[in-house]
């Protein structure tokens, strides 16, 4: 974990997650079919987390599976890293950081065969 001082700057981040496609919050809502309002209630339950980027927030749109619904392996992964101290930029970096032993970005991974493997791994850096 990186201490207050060592969080991920804004830049970062952006440049973490350019090649990523970002939604704003009402897309979000949209794509989910649900009002603002629960989309807020979902952040704040860190079923997923959002980047702030120049004043707005941003969810990735590889938190969502094919059908549109939020991929169970990204909230238990977000979960997992939330409640062993991480924060939101702490688990950004962690997803969407490339690992060669995966290979691949964790995020990809959640999508695939090796979701159980994430989330493992996961585990054992949160304790």
């Amino acid at each position: 974990m990186l201490d207050n001082e060592e969080q991920l700057s804004e830049r970062a981040l952006a440049q973490l997650l350019a090649d990523d496609e970002l939604l704003t919050l009402p897309q979000v809502a949209e794509k989910l079919g649900l009002r603002i309002t629960r989309v807020h209630d979902l952040l704040s339950a860190k079923q997923i987390i959002a980047v702030e980027l120049e004043g707005h927030r941003y969810v990735p749109a590889a938190f969502f599976n094919d059908k549109g619904a939020i991929s169970k392996h990204v909230s238990g992964v977000i979960t997992v890293l939330a409640d062993g101290g991480f924060s939101n930029s702490e688990i950004f970096a962690h997803l969407f950081t490339a690992d060669e032993t995966l290979p691949g970005r964790p995020i990809d991974a959640l999508h695939g065969h090796l979701a159980r493997e994430v989330i493992r791994r996961a585990q054992a850096l949160a304790f």
